[in-house]
């Protein structure tokens, strides 16, 4: 039997779409801003952090301060000891974590190559 072609590959957006409530749950309040945390948005978008974290550095000229910046010691120690409760939410927060804005979450949108974050752009 020869090699068909006719199967088409389609895409779930509903798939791709992230509950409103998982992402408010992911909002912190640091340095009076609301962010987001580097490890949540790898996350949500379906990357490594460590695949999001090489993003952002190769790109660092369009994460001015007020778009992404990194916790001090001091503000991840004072972090865990608010919010985080289980030793496994610890995990992967070795390194102060960096932390987006709203215009940050939405740049690292444009630099990440992802199917979520690609949907997030259209």
């Amino acid at each position: 039997m020869p090699y068909s072609n006719s199967y088409k590959t389609t895409v779930d957006h509903s798939s791709l779409l992230i509950p409103e409530e998982r992402i408010m749950d992911k909002i912190y309040l640091i340095r009076d801003q609301k962010i987001m945390l580097d490890r949540d948005l790898a996350l949500l978008y379906g990357v490594g952090t460590k695949v999001l974290k090489q993003a952002v550095k190769r790109n660092i000229q369009r994460f001015p301060e007020d778009f992404m910046f990194e916790m001090t010691k001091e503000e991840l120690e004072n972090w865990r000891s608010q919010f985080v409760t289980s030793n496994s939410e610890r995990m992967g927060l070795r390194y102060a974590p960096f932390c987006f804005t709203e215009q940050g979450v939405t740049m690292l949108s444009c630099v990440l190559n992802s199917k979520r974050a690609i949907n997030v752009n259209k």
